[in-house]
Protein backbone atom coordinates (compact mmCIF):
# COMPACT_ATOMS: atom_id res chain seq x y z
CA UNK A 1 0.00 0.00 0.00
CA UNK A 2 2.90 2.32 0.88
CA UNK A 3 5.24 1.10 -2.13
CA UNK A 4 5.24 4.52 -3.90
CA UNK A 5 5.37 6.31 -0.77
CA UNK A 6 8.41 5.52 1.11
CA UNK A 7 10.59 5.87 -1.83
CA UNK A 8 8.83 9.53 -2.11
CA UNK A 9 9.70 10.28 1.52
CA UNK A 10 13.22 7.98 1.92
CA UNK A 11 15.35 11.12 0.72
CA UNK A 12 14.97 13.20 3.61
CA UNK A 13 12.88 10.77 5.73
CA UNK A 14 13.94 7.27 7.48
CA UNK A 15 10.67 5.37 6.83
CA UNK A 16 9.87 2.19 8.46
CA UNK A 17 7.12 -0.26 7.26
CA UNK A 18 5.99 -2.87 9.60
CA UNK A 19 5.68 -6.00 7.97
CA UNK A 20 2.50 -7.81 9.36
CA UNK A 21 2.19 -10.93 9.48
CA UNK A 22 -0.59 -12.26 7.20
CA UNK A 23 0.56 -9.29 4.97
CA UNK A 24 3.16 -10.85 2.44
CA UNK A 25 4.42 -6.96 1.97
CA UNK A 26 8.07 -8.50 1.05
CA UNK A 27 6.13 -9.73 -1.83
CA UNK A 28 5.72 -6.77 -4.92
CA UNK A 29 2.41 -6.55 -4.99
CA UNK A 30 2.48 -6.01 -8.96
CA UNK A 31 3.95 -9.60 -9.57
CA UNK A 32 0.35 -11.05 -9.12
CA UNK A 33 2.47 -14.49 -7.57
CA UNK A 34 0.32 -16.40 -4.95
CA UNK A 35 1.08 -15.26 -1.69
CA UNK A 36 2.92 -17.64 1.22
CA UNK A 37 0.48 -18.82 3.69
CA UNK A 38 1.40 -16.25 6.63
CA UNK A 39 -1.08 -15.86 8.64
CA UNK A 40 -1.75 -17.04 12.10
CA UNK A 41 -4.44 -19.83 12.70
CA UNK A 42 -7.72 -18.26 14.79
CA UNK A 43 -6.64 -21.50 17.26
CA UNK A 44 -2.92 -20.24 17.69
CA UNK A 45 -3.65 -16.65 18.20
CA UNK A 46 -6.96 -15.53 19.50
CA UNK A 47 -8.66 -13.10 16.82
CA UNK A 48 -9.12 -9.02 18.03
CA UNK A 49 -8.39 -5.74 17.24
CA UNK A 50 -6.19 -5.53 20.41
CA UNK A 51 -4.28 -8.84 20.07
CA UNK A 52 -3.30 -7.60 16.50
CA UNK A 53 -2.30 -4.47 18.16
CA UNK A 54 0.10 -6.17 20.27
CA UNK A 55 4.42 -6.02 18.77
CA UNK A 56 4.62 -8.21 15.45
CA UNK A 57 1.01 -10.03 15.57
CA UNK A 58 -1.44 -7.91 13.50
CA UNK A 59 -2.89 -10.16 10.39
CA UNK A 60 -3.80 -8.60 7.06
CA UNK A 61 -7.47 -7.18 7.24
CA UNK A 62 -8.55 -3.90 5.53
CA UNK A 63 -10.90 -2.94 8.58
CA UNK A 64 -7.84 -3.24 10.97
CA UNK A 65 -4.97 -0.37 10.09
CA UNK A 66 -6.67 2.91 11.92
CA UNK A 67 -7.52 1.06 15.10
CA UNK A 68 -4.06 -0.46 15.29
CA UNK A 69 -2.07 2.80 15.01
CA UNK A 70 -4.68 4.35 17.85
CA UNK A 71 -4.33 1.44 19.73
CA UNK A 72 -0.74 1.90 19.90
CA UNK A 73 -0.52 5.65 20.70
CA UNK A 74 -2.88 4.44 23.92
CA UNK A 75 -0.03 2.08 24.57
CA UNK A 76 2.71 4.55 24.54
CA UNK A 77 1.79 7.98 23.90
CA UNK A 78 5.28 9.23 24.90
CA UNK A 79 6.45 7.87 21.80
CA UNK A 80 4.50 9.02 19.23
CA UNK A 81 5.03 13.18 18.34
CA UNK A 82 3.59 13.09 14.87
CA UNK A 83 0.58 11.40 12.93
CA UNK A 84 -0.32 11.23 10.13
CA UNK A 85 -3.66 9.63 8.53
CA UNK A 86 -4.71 8.98 4.89
CA UNK A 87 -8.77 8.17 5.55
CA UNK A 88 -8.13 6.37 9.15
CA UNK A 89 -10.58 6.68 11.04
CA UNK A 90 -11.02 8.19 14.60
CA UNK A 91 -14.77 9.50 14.90
CA UNK A 92 -18.11 8.04 15.03
CA UNK A 93 -18.90 11.17 12.26
CA UNK A 94 -16.57 9.16 9.84
CA UNK A 95 -19.01 5.99 9.63
CA UNK A 96 -20.47 5.88 6.31
CA UNK A 97 -24.23 4.00 7.01
CA UNK A 98 -24.36 2.08 4.01
CA UNK A 99 -21.44 0.66 4.39
CA UNK A 100 -21.07 0.13 8.12
CA UNK A 101 -24.83 -0.55 9.11
CA UNK A 102 -24.62 -3.90 8.00
CA UNK A 103 -21.28 -4.41 9.81
CA UNK A 104 -22.40 -3.33 13.12
CA UNK A 105 -25.58 -5.11 13.10
CA UNK A 106 -23.55 -8.26 12.53
CA UNK A 107 -21.01 -7.51 15.57
CA UNK A 108 -24.19 -6.79 17.60
CA UNK A 109 -26.10 -9.94 16.40
CA UNK A 110 -24.24 -12.96 14.75
CA UNK A 111 -26.50 -15.19 12.39
CA UNK A 112 -26.74 -16.74 9.15
CA UNK A 113 -29.08 -13.29 8.10
CA UNK A 114 -26.32 -10.99 9.52
CA UNK A 115 -23.48 -12.88 8.52
CA UNK A 116 -24.20 -13.03 4.50
CA UNK A 117 -24.10 -8.79 4.12
CA UNK A 118 -20.65 -8.97 5.60
CA UNK A 119 -19.13 -12.44 3.58
CA UNK A 120 -19.81 -10.34 0.65
CA UNK A 121 -17.26 -7.66 1.87
CA UNK A 122 -14.90 -10.48 1.01
CA UNK A 123 -15.50 -10.59 -2.48
CA UNK A 124 -13.37 -9.46 -5.62
CA UNK A 125 -16.17 -7.14 -6.85
CA UNK A 126 -16.34 -5.57 -3.37
CA UNK A 127 -12.62 -5.26 -3.44
CA UNK A 128 -12.21 -3.34 -6.35
CA UNK A 129 -14.89 -1.24 -5.44
CA UNK A 130 -12.61 -0.29 -2.59
CA UNK A 131 -10.06 0.42 -4.77
CA UNK A 132 -11.88 2.74 -7.76
CA UNK A 133 -15.59 3.93 -5.71
CA UNK A 134 -14.96 7.35 -5.78
CA UNK A 135 -12.30 8.13 -8.00
CA UNK A 136 -12.59 10.40 -10.89
CA UNK A 137 -10.50 8.36 -13.24
CA UNK A 138 -10.24 4.61 -12.26
CA UNK A 139 -7.51 4.34 -14.85
CA UNK A 140 -5.09 5.86 -12.46
CA UNK A 141 -5.54 2.85 -10.22
CA UNK A 142 -3.71 -0.08 -10.90
CA UNK A 143 -5.88 -3.71 -11.12
CA UNK A 144 -2.64 -5.04 -9.00
CA UNK A 145 -4.00 -3.63 -6.02
CA UNK A 146 -7.50 -5.65 -5.79
CA UNK A 147 -5.87 -8.63 -7.23
CA UNK A 148 -2.97 -9.17 -4.80
CA UNK A 149 -5.53 -8.35 -2.02
CA UNK A 150 -8.08 -10.58 -2.96
CA UNK A 151 -5.45 -13.51 -3.42
CA UNK A 152 -4.88 -12.71 0.32
CA UNK A 153 -8.56 -12.55 1.21
CA UNK A 154 -9.09 -16.16 -0.36
CA UNK A 155 -6.59 -17.99 1.24
CA UNK A 156 -7.76 -20.81 3.14
CA UNK A 157 -9.41 -19.79 6.47
CA UNK A 158 -9.04 -16.53 6.60
CA UNK A 159 -12.69 -16.13 6.11
CA UNK A 160 -13.00 -16.56 9.66
CA UNK A 161 -10.43 -14.61 10.79
CA UNK A 162 -12.32 -11.60 8.93
CA UNK A 163 -15.41 -12.59 10.33
CA UNK A 164 -14.29 -12.41 13.85
CA UNK A 165 -12.31 -9.20 13.80
CA UNK A 166 -15.52 -7.45 12.20
CA UNK A 167 -17.53 -8.85 15.52
CA UNK A 168 -14.59 -7.53 17.32
CA UNK A 169 -14.81 -3.97 15.16
CA UNK A 170 -17.04 -2.05 17.98
CA UNK A 171 -14.47 -2.43 20.31
CA UNK A 172 -12.72 -0.04 18.35
CA UNK A 173 -15.42 2.30 18.77
CA UNK A 174 -15.70 2.28 22.09
CA UNK A 175 -12.15 3.33 22.59
CA UNK A 176 -12.69 6.22 20.75
CA UNK A 177 -13.39 8.91 24.13
CA UNK A 178 -9.76 7.46 25.14
CA UNK A 179 -8.42 8.58 21.71
CA UNK A 180 -9.95 12.14 21.85
CA UNK A 181 -9.05 12.61 25.42
CA UNK A 182 -5.10 11.40 24.18
CA UNK A 183 -5.38 14.16 21.68
CA UNK A 184 -6.82 16.85 24.05
CA UNK A 185 -4.39 16.25 26.33
CA UNK A 186 -1.44 15.96 23.64
CA UNK A 187 -2.09 18.03 20.81
CA UNK A 188 -0.07 15.94 18.76
CA UNK A 189 0.33 17.78 15.54
CA UNK A 190 -1.39 15.69 13.20
CA UNK A 191 -2.04 15.60 9.27
CA UNK A 192 -5.13 14.12 8.17
CA UNK A 193 -5.16 13.46 3.64
CA UNK A 194 -8.64 12.21 2.99
CA UNK A 195 -10.20 11.07 -0.09
CA UNK A 196 -13.45 13.20 -0.10
CA UNK A 197 -15.35 10.90 -2.10
CA UNK A 198 -14.42 8.21 0.79
CA UNK A 199 -18.05 5.56 1.26
CA UNK A 200 -16.44 3.64 4.16
CA UNK A 201 -14.81 6.35 6.09
CA UNK A 202 -16.40 9.87 5.04
CA UNK A 203 -14.87 13.17 4.94
CA UNK A 204 -16.62 14.27 7.83
CA UNK A 205 -13.73 11.71 10.17
CA UNK A 206 -11.77 13.97 8.54
CA UNK A 207 -13.09 16.93 10.12
CA UNK A 208 -13.32 15.79 13.06
CA UNK A 209 -9.57 15.76 14.17
CA UNK A 210 -10.67 19.00 14.69
CA UNK A 211 -12.59 18.91 17.30
CA UNK A 212 -9.97 18.06 19.79
CA UNK A 213 -6.83 18.83 17.79
CA UNK A 214 -7.83 22.82 16.65
CA UNK A 215 -4.16 22.91 14.45
CA UNK A 216 -4.98 19.91 13.10
CA UNK A 217 -4.02 19.75 9.10
CA UNK A 218 -6.61 18.34 7.06
CA UNK A 219 -7.02 18.27 3.52
CA UNK A 220 -9.87 16.20 1.40
CA UNK A 221 -8.94 15.32 -2.20
CA UNK A 222 -10.99 14.36 -5.11
CA UNK A 223 -10.13 10.37 -4.70
CA UNK A 224 -11.69 7.28 -2.67
CA UNK A 225 -10.70 5.36 0.08
CA UNK A 226 -7.50 4.02 -0.93
CA UNK A 227 -6.33 7.95 -2.26
CA UNK A 228 -2.76 7.03 -2.26
CA UNK A 229 -3.53 5.29 -5.82
CA UNK A 230 -4.62 7.81 -7.57
CA UNK A 231 -3.50 11.40 -5.76
CA UNK A 232 0.35 9.97 -4.58
CA UNK A 233 2.19 13.44 -5.81
CA UNK A 234 -0.85 15.95 -3.91
CA UNK A 235 -0.71 12.80 -0.22
CA UNK A 236 3.20 13.23 -0.69
CA UNK A 237 3.85 17.63 -0.91
CA UNK A 238 0.78 17.47 1.60
CA UNK A 239 2.99 14.96 3.98
CA UNK A 240 6.43 16.77 3.48
CA UNK A 241 5.14 20.16 3.91
CA UNK A 242 3.75 19.05 7.20
CA UNK A 243 6.59 17.30 8.37
CA UNK A 244 8.87 20.43 7.36
CA UNK A 245 6.79 22.23 9.79
CA UNK A 246 6.17 20.02 12.38
CA UNK A 247 9.54 18.27 13.07
CA UNK A 248 12.56 20.32 14.15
Amino acid sequence: MFRHLIPALADRYRVIAPDHIGSDSQRCPASRSSPTPSKPSPKSLPVSCSNWASPGSPCRCRTTAPPIGWRLALQMPERITRIITQNGNAYEEGFVKPFWDGRFAYAQSPGPDTEAPVRGALTAEITRWQYVNGVSDPSLVSPDNWVHDQALLDRPGNDVIQLKLFRDYPTNVDLYPQVHQYFRDSQVPLLAVWGANDEIFGPAGAEAFAEDLPDAEIHLLDSGHFALESHLGAITGHIRGFLDRVLP
